[in-house]
């Protein structure tokens, strides 16, 4: 057990420097576009350490109009970082400095908690290709390796610490909020609604504790993260910006992306049901994520730190590696995509078009789909061979 502990330190710490190596360039040449695109080096580190005040210590949420777009605990990490940048020349990369050794950390954490709750697998986050060209886009794994705890504790029975880490993660990135769908399926399943409520009022009280001393002292600043997202537009590497650009404008999408996630989401709730065993959540959390990122006006290329660690729970057993490395191609090609659409946006003479880039978000979302099918298949007696061992926890890396 020492052995494959080190093994996973290891293996984390090879993809976290491999990853800073892809970022070097900028790293020694600056963050200017579109050569921060063109070698898919770009980083919100550096650009939201200027484009926000971060650079002379300013608070993150004192501004109405351009307090950071993260929630209270990215925004205090990000100032807090800011302290740690010494006063020469080379601000912006100490800051990136500062910001990658962090993630580096928590991304080797991550890596061995996944040993943990999937030893027979866990080797695929490290080196998931899209995984190490993502690692220091920005803040997201802070919020992931909460939720991954929120959803080992839950797993094991241990409920209100899993709603503490839960209501912690949705300080940091909101999204991890629709755990709570696949949470009170299982609570629903086990005929637990005081556990349920019990559950939602601690994730609640936990969010509301972080949050209100901002919602208190900046609330313009607090909501600028809310209002921007309710605002957006169909956003890079949405579904629904390849329609755009494929000439379907879609009116209304605000309500279209919420009547797109909420029926799929439906048809998420009727495969939880047809499982004959309550399912873990770590077997099944995969799945809404995917649904969320997919319906989302938006899709980030880090957004692949959420999916890889829950789309690893989610893998019954080796035969579901074929099906991840099709997926992962697929996002690894979006990776690169999005970076040379962004440069010919920025006036880079060699890069793609935007036809180019919008088959590349429709190959990831096809890719996601299929994926995330052939797993539904393989889990429930509806759709195919099962694997109720796996779905009731027997094979997991905690009991």
């Amino acid at each position: 057990m020492k052995l494959i502990a080190k093994s996973a330190v290891l293996l984390a710490i090879i993809a976290a420097l491999i990853s800073f190596v892809k970022f070097d360039y900028c790293r020694s040449n600056g963050w200017a576009p579109p050569g921060d695109y063109i070698h898919a080096c770009y980083s919100d580190f550096p650009a939201l350490f200027g484009e926000r005040g971060l650079i002379t210590n300013a608070w993150p949420y004192s501004s109405a109009t351009n307090a950071v777009e993260y929630p209270p605990v990215t925004g205090v990490i990000m100032w807090a970082t800011s302290f740690l940048v010494s006063d020469g020349e080379n601000k912006f990369r100490n800051y990136f400095d500062v910001n990658a050794l962090l993630i580096a950390l928590i991304f080797i954490a991550t890596v061995v908690f996944l040993k943990k709750l999937k030893p027979q697998l866990w080797y695929l986050l490290p080196v998931a290709p899209a995984v190490v060209a993502s690692l220091y886009i920005n803040w997201d794994l802070w919020a992931v390796i909460s939720a991954l705890a929120a959803i080992y504790y839950f797993d094991v029975g241990k409920y209100h610490k899993s709603a503490i880490a839960l209501g912690l993660s949705i300080a940091t990135k909101f999204f991890p909020i629709v755990l709570l769908l696949p949470i009170a399926l299982i609570f629903f399943r086990k005929s637990k609604i005081q556990e349920l409520i019990r559950y939602i009022a601690i994730t609640f009280a936990t969010w509301l504790l972080i949050n209100l001393p901002f919602i208190i002292t900046t609330p313009t600043g607090w909501l600028r993260f809310f209002k921007l997202n309710s605002e957006r537009a169909a956003d890079w590497g949405s579904i629904w910006h390849a329609l755009e650009i494929f000439g379907l404008k879609i009116n209304y999408l605000n309500l279209i992306s919420i009547i797109a996630f909420a029926v799929v989401a439906l048809a998420f709730t009727l495969f939880v049901y047809g499982i004959p065993e309550v399912p873990k959540l770590a077997s099944i959390a995969f799945f809404i994520v995917a649904i969320f990122v997919t319906a989302s006006k938006v899709y980030s290329p880090q957004y692949i730190l959420w999916l890889t660690p829950l789309a690893i729970l989610a893998m019954i057993d080796k035969k579901d590696r074929f099906d991840f490395w099709i997926w992962q191609f697929a996002e690894l090609i979006y990776h690169f995509a999005i970076w040379q659409y962004l440069a010919e946006v920025s006036g880079a003479q060699f890069a793609i078009p935007a036809g180019a880039y919008a088959t590349a978000i429709l190959l990831r979302v096809a890719a996601l789909t299929w994926f995330c099918l052939r797993i539904m298949r393989r889990s429930t007696p509806k759709f195919g061979p099962q694997n109720l061992e796996f779905l009731s926890g027997v094979g997991q890396g905690y009991a």
